[in-house]
């Protein structure tokens, strides 16, 4: 007659198994995560936008999935994918996940936490492309408050931040508070940076490039890239 087998030495093995296969289950997403990102990364510096667009979606999924899934990485390709929708001039697609990113990071950390900062710049950066200056000026404001805390006041971040409210102000006709800006990110970027670096050029043209906006008030003219 056949034995019945221990039940309890079943249930064991089955935890087992499932253990087993748990482990191997997070360590074969981890390799596909890894390989996914590495390909979204060479996509994007390749300006291949429409390419990395579906590699970050399927990123997002699979961080998504878990019950306990961790928000700051959600966090993290939610404002990938916005920006690349941005940066295509796709804004409305953009507008919901850059939102979303900066609403988990304003949730789950500090209010004054870098992370905070750079999604309240990106969503300022989407807002200022819209020509909804109101909006994204205190937008501006906030991330550059807290580059300065985090940072210190002569960070080259600081000065980034400065450009890109300086170029809003531009828009606005506010010529000599955009001036007053442009001025102190290039003092940070010549303490910061050195003289000879490409972004203390890029301030000296912004400069320039706001000198002749105020004295022709010529709207048509603009500066480098807001990310500058």
């Amino acid at each position: 007659m056949r034995s019945l087998p221990n039940v309890g030495l079943v249930a064991f093995l089955a935890v087992v198994w499932i253990f087993i296969s748990g482990s191997l289950s997070r360590a074969q997403q981890a390799t596909e995560l890894e390989h996914l990102a590495k390909e979204f990364t060479e996509l994007q510096r390749a300006g291949r936008y429409s390419e990395a667009i579906p590699i970050a979606e399927r990123i997002l999924s699979i961080h998504e999935r878990p019950s306990d899934a961790d928000q700051s990485s959600i966090a993290i390709w939610l404002n990938n994918i916005g920006e690349l929708y941005r940066k295509q001039g796709r804004f409305s697609d953009a507008e919901p996940l850059l939102q979303r990113a900066l609403a988990i990071r304003e949730k789950t950390l500090r209010s004054d936490h870098l992370d905070v900062g750079h999604s309240l710049n990106n969503l300022a950066m989407l807002y200022q492309a819209q020509g909804r200056y109101s909006e994204a000026g205190p937008l501006y404001l906030r991330s550059s408050a807290i580059f300065k805390k985090a940072l210190g006041p002569n960070h080259p971040n600081v000065a980034t931040s400065l450009n890109n409210l300086a170029f809003l102000y531009q828009s606005q006709g506010r010529y000599e508070d955009a001036e007053r800006l442009h001025r102190q990110a290039l003092a940070i970027r010549e303490k910061a940076l050195g003289r000879d670096h490409p972004d203390v050029a890029n301030s000296l043209n912004n400069l320039a490039i706001g000198a002749r906006l105020f004295l022709c008030r010529c709207p048509s003219a603009t500066g480098v890239a807001l990310v500058g």
